[in-house]
């Protein structure tokens, strides 16, 4: 059933599995459906004619995609919370690394987002859609629309291929089930030269973490997300950027011993929140994003 309520912006992407949709004005449904059932396999119109798109290899064995807290997510995220879950560096990192790579007039997705935007104030897009699951938290972020959906449940993002510019996940990737069926899924609605960037830190909600997460180290963690990548047919070699917290706090008095940057290199020593990201396009990278 769809539901069309007057003096609201319009959503002209199809909708067709179990997702609400809202303005951003609202936290009524602007439409809601009933669910559907999606084949197994990496779902997207244009990958039946080419290649790209497609996974090539599926990255985590069964063990490694278990959760100690096997409830819904839905669940999970019933309640808003309405707190920040990195700190003021990580932030300002991540929202300097989207003034550097996401253009102006962008249409831009944000994946499994909450209340906080950690886009660029002052940055000015064509659109903003926003995904999680929790509407409260979303109602009050930068979005024009949002869309509440459980990607451990269903994979299918029910948004138009090449659609967007650019898509986010913002210390969230860490809870994904399957990981390369949303890769493929992000693959899709990117437009050719599109980047997707995933960025995440130390911290977790460990019962909800999948199991390759959970006991991996940041190095591991950085090549899991690369291999999530490199599982879809299409994407550009992943860059990774890092910015780990200072163990010493700087200055000339700098401790180099190799307790201290193991230290530093955990976050453990300075109490301030690792800062890493992957980064790849789909197809190529954009001339206007080298230097």
């Amino acid at each position: 059933m769809v539901t069309i309520r007057p003096n609201l912006k319009p959503w002209h992407q199809s909708m067709t599995s179990n997702q609400q949709c809202y303005s951003h004005t609202t936290l009524s449904p602007l439409c809601t459906t009933k669910p559907s059932t999606i084949s197994c396999t990496a779902s997207s119109e244009s990958n039946q004619s080419s290649p790209a798109g497609r996974i090539k290899r599926l990255v985590l064995p069964q063990e490694g995609r278990t959760k100690l807290n096997t409830y819904p997510d839905r669940d999970f995220y019933a309640y808003p919370r309405f707190v920040t879950h990195v700190d003021d560096g990580f932030i300002s990192t991540l929202t300097n690394l989207y003034r550097e790579k996401l253009r102006p007039d962008s249409e831009v997705l944000d994946l499994m987002s909450s209340w906080v935007s950690h886009l660029p104030k002052e940055v000015q897009y064509k659109k903003v859609v926003g995904h999680g699951l929790n509407a409260q938290e979303l109602a009050k972020n930068r979005l024009d629309y949002f869309f509440v959906k459980d990607l451990n449940q269903d994979q299918k993002l029910e948004l138009e291929s090449s659609s967007f510019d650019a898509v986010l996940c913002t210390v969230s990737v860490q809870y994904l089930q399957q990981p390369e069926k949303v890769f493929a899924e992000v693959f899709r609605v990117l437009r050719p030269g599109g980047v997707f960037i995933v960025s995440f830190s130390n911290r977790l909600f460990y019962e909800k973490a999948i199991g390759a997460w959970r006991d991996g180290s940041a190095y591991s963690r950085i090549q899991l997300v690369v291999q999530y990548f490199q599982s879809v047919e299409g994407f550009t070699k992943a860059e990774i950027v890092k910015k780990l917290p200072d163990a010493s706090g700087g200055g000339a008095a700098e401790n180099k011993s190799p307790f201290s940057w193991f230290m530093g290199l955990l976050g453990l020593l300075s109490g301030s929140d690792p800062f890493y990201a992957v980064l790849a396009y789909k197809n190529f990278k954009p001339v206007y994003e080298t230097e």
